[in-house]
């Protein structure tokens, strides 16, 4: 049967599209998440082993809308955030707002879920779907049950007895992004395909960090979250909190909640290099390539899989040597002060 849905989610590879930027996308693993409380979740690789990511605990009650503001770039029927402790599913776009449904651990509250609008999984925050497994941004998501597969689209939730599945695609991503974090600074994406290049401009730099609540389940120098706004990096060792967010230019000007990233230093503001065209949930930054990554004793199906899907941090400080993001808890405004260059490392599956 696992073969069955996998030879038909190729199938309707029109119903998928890419989670990268370019390229050829080929499909690395799928999840697949019961619409049962009790019921087992599970991810498959296309040879057919698969992995027990834990139970389903509770079913949602309701949707959430009106979401949070950068949920509606997205794509419907898509993951529109991927985090230790939420993953979130774009159903609609009703009035420019998004309509969610999100996917949480139990040990934890995530704010933007919203009261009863989520599956409970029996996994912790940080592992499994919410860690090695988690599906990047744009991801989508199709409905299987008696009658076929079909997208999940706004009207059409699952019911009990139904499956959600989640077909992860790899692509032409970057292998890193590197950030001169001044006013001006180029932020330039390494790649295969394209060598180096300006996808980002820096408009406000970052020099502090702040209580982001999800860096809880987090280590330092590594990505806590990723949404159609916004890149969350954890500052702060596993079990306490800190961090920082690079957010891009039309959610810092548009959206009601962000509108502190301009007066604060725990926000690092980027811009399309043009000036002028929309960043929020454009690849390779804010869709298809970055996740939490795998945690400690976590492994994948391949050793390339395990230790690549692992998103890291670094710093140069006073533009010295590239070297660990320095280790900061709380808010601190000037924790980051003297960091004259970021570089994010992009999860990978293979060796390079």
């Amino acid at each position: 049967m696992r073969f069955k849905t996998l030879f038909a989610v190729l199938a309707l590879a029109a119903l998928l599209p890419d989670a990268s930027a370019s390229g050829d996308p080929r499909l690395i693993y799928e999840i697949r998440i019961p619409f049962e409380a009790g019921g087992h979740v599970t991810s498959v690789v296309p040879d057919g082993r698969e992995f027990d990511l834990g139970r389903v605990e509770k079913l949602p009650e309701q949707t959430r809308w009106p979401s949070y503001t950068a949920s509606a770039w997205g794509k419907p029927g898509a993951v529109t955030a991927s985090a230790v402790n939420a993953v979130h599913i774009l159903i609609g776009v009703e009035d420019s707002k998004g309509r969610t449904m999100s996917v949480i651990p139990k040990e934890t509250i995530a704010p933007a879920a919203g009261a009863g609008a989520s599956i409970v999984l029996s996994a912790a925050a940080g592992t499994g779907f919410f860690g090695a497994w988690a599906p990047p941004v744009g991801t989508k998501i199709t409905v299987s049950g008696d009658e076929g597969i079909r997208p999940l689209e706004s009207g059409s939730l699952p019911v009990e007895g139904e499956t959600l599945v989640f077909s992860v695609y790899e692509g032409d991503m970057p292998y890193m992004v590197e950030f001169e974090n001044r006013p001006g600074g180029r932020v330039t994406a390494w790649s295969k395909s394209a060598g180096a290049e300006v996808v980002a401009r820096v408009i406000r730099p970052v020099a502090g960090t702040g209580r982001f609540e999800g860096t809880l389940f987090q280590n330092a120098g590594r990505v806590r979250a990723n949404h159609s706004g916004v890149i969350d990096v954890s500052t702060s060792p596993h079990g306490e909190i800190g961090g920082f967010q690079i957010i891009p230019w039309d959610h810092a000007l548009h959206s009601n909640e962000m509108q502190g990233a301009w007066s604060m230093t725990q926000w690092m503001i980027i811009a399309h290099p043009d000036g002028h065209s929309m960043m929020g949930g454009s690849a390779p930054l804010f869709t298809g390539g970055l996740v939490p990554g795998t945690f400690s004793g976590e492994e994948l199906w391949d050793i390339w899989s395990t230790y690549g899907r692992k998103p890291l941090v670094l710093a140069r400080l006073g533009g010295g040597e590239w070297g660990k993001l320095p280790v900061s808890s709380g808010r601190d405004d000037n924790a980051l002060k003297d960091v004259t260059h970021l570089r994010i490392y992009f999860p990978i599956t293979e060796e390079p």
